[in-house]
């Protein structure tokens, strides 16, 4: 969440996109104060003991008054019910720490240390109703050799991810709004 909001306020992003809002299902997550330190708007709903689809019913009415055009997820732990996807089909974007037809769902980074891969991908791709089942919009080798520790590859990740979501979402923007040509003399 930080890399993005450093690359809509200040990298890659600026004059491309700005965060309209920071949303957790935990109203302690340390990621509302962070963005609330970084000058964005957050907001919160916790999902404990809440039925899936009229928890995600009630995120989607808060975040359409904040009128995304994508919801990028970051660190975002829940799977999004049928409710939820539908309301935003095409325009909710997802990071996965694998190539996701290798690995699905939790834990990526364990899987390719405990495998002992000699790479990974990282995977950006658009969220449907299934697991880390939607279109790949984008992917980075991660080199895994020599990582001995599983702290290590998570770094190894993390560094590639902090690159490519911010990258794959200005790409994504771009050709949604391209900029004008100049014309030539």
């Amino acid at each position: 969440m930080v890399a993005l909001v450093t690359a809509a306020q200040t990298g890659m992003l600026h004059e491309l996109a700005e965060v309209a809002v920071v949303f957790s299902n935990h109203p302690d997550a340390p990621g509302l104060a962070t963005a609330a330190a970084l000058a964005c708007p957050t907001a919160s709903l916790s999902s404990q003991g809440r039925r899936r689809a009229d928890y995600d019913a009630e995120v989607v009415e808060i975040l359409r008054q904040y009128q995304p055009d994508y919801v990028v997820l970051a660190g975002y732990m829940r799977i999004l019910s049928p409710t939820f996807v539908r309301a935003f089909a095409g325009r909710i974007l997802n990071i996965h720490p694998a190539d996701t037809h290798q690995h699905q769902g939790l834990h990526a980074y364990e899987w390719a240390f405990d495998n002992q891969l000699v790479e990974t991908k990282i995977t950006v791709h658009l969220v449907d109703e299934g697991l880390d089942t939607g279109p790949i919009l984008a992917q980075q080798t991660v080199d895994l050799r020599g990582a001995t520790t599983l702290a290590e590859v998570e770094r190894r990740g993390l560094l590639a991810e902090h690159q490519l979501y911010p990258k794959t979402l200005a790409e994504l923007i771009g050709r949604q709004h391209p900029q004008p040509t100049p014309a030539a003399r």
